[in-house]
């Protein structure tokens, strides 16, 4: 179990920046061709690891399509899409702790698919989750109406990316998977990007624009998804969300250090219940 916390963590910890970068490049790249650039690096990245155990795997791949195609929707073309268009105009410490709305869905699914979580874990999962109705009641309401709602939808696919993972074939490598849904997310936004450069025009490459791009392909999504998805199959998608939950205290402190962004009352507040959620319920036993 040690292991799966750890990975979970990890990937937590490297996604906090994604959020920052979110933020940083909205007002440069926009969010499609963020998107698409993002998982394009992601997919050459994972390449030399993938590509070869993909194709050795193609038949069972081909079993389970419509499980690969679905991951790939929600994980990879559509989630981070909508973390972007948030980032527009809603700070990076707001995107974050909306993003631990996310783990309360992980449970749900899981609980619905039979897994008894324990009162324990969905103690700490509530004293999470109040930490986020509490952001959201303090926000203003011209950024709940935009912005909010983006990254509300965005944690609503990753939840139930998350919860879709435990239904990946066991056959199926990490490395093999993937490359396949990096591959198939990509060829998704092809459209999207073709739009986008047509309406909105290309940016410009700059050391501002490609390394946090850079970041967001290799770290924030070879790394980190690999390690996300591992630990969901070690400790679970209810117990791994509990860890998640520190992602918005590592997004706000971020955002404070390297975009000036204030820290409030409010946020203050948030961590507190989100930390305090996350200590009582990550270690708990089902």
């Amino acid at each position: 179990m040690a292991l799966g916390i750890a990975l979970a963590a990890l990937a937590t910890l490297v996604w906090s920046g994604s959020f920052v970068t979110s933020r940083a490049l909205g007002d440069t790249v926009p969010p499609v061709q963020h998107a698409f650039w993002r998982w394009l690096i992601a997919l050459a990245a994972v390449a030399p690891f993938g590509a070869r155990q993909a194709w050795r795997q193609r038949a069972l791949i081909r079993r389970h399509l419509g499980f690969v195609v679905l991951a790939s929707l929600l994980g990879v073309a559509t989630y981070n899409t909508l973390v972007n268009q948030a980032g527009v105009t809603t700070p990076a410490a707001n995107m974050g702790m909306i993003m631990a709305a996310s783990p309360v869905l992980m449970a749900v699914f899981e609980r619905a698919g039979g897994v008894r979580l324990g009162a324990r874990r969905v103690v700490g999962l509530l004293i999470a989750c109040a930490g986020v109705l509490l952001l959201i009641g303090g926000v203003d309401t011209a950024g709940l109406a935009a912005g909010d709602l983006w990254m509300i939808a965005a944690a609503c696919c990753f939840g139930g990316y998350s919860a879709l993972l435990r239904r990946r074939p066991a056959e199926l490598t990490g490395a093999a998977f993937l490359f396949t849904t990096f591959l198939l997310g990509t060829l998704m936004l092809l459209p999207a990007q073709a739009l986008s450069l047509t309406v909105q025009g290309g940016f410009t490459p700059a050391p501002g624009t490609v390394l946090p791009l850079l970041y967001v392909g290799i770290a924030s999504s070879a790394l980190a998804f690999f390690a996300w998805n591992k630990a969901v199959t070690l400790i679970g998608p209810s117990r791994a969300g509990v860890v998640y939950y520190l992602q918005p205290v590592c997004v706000a402190l971020l955002s404070w250090a390297l975009l000036s962004e204030p820290l409030g009352w409010t946020q203050a507040a948030c961590m507190a219940l989100i930390l305090g959620g996350v200590l009582l319920g990550a270690g708990a036993r089902s």
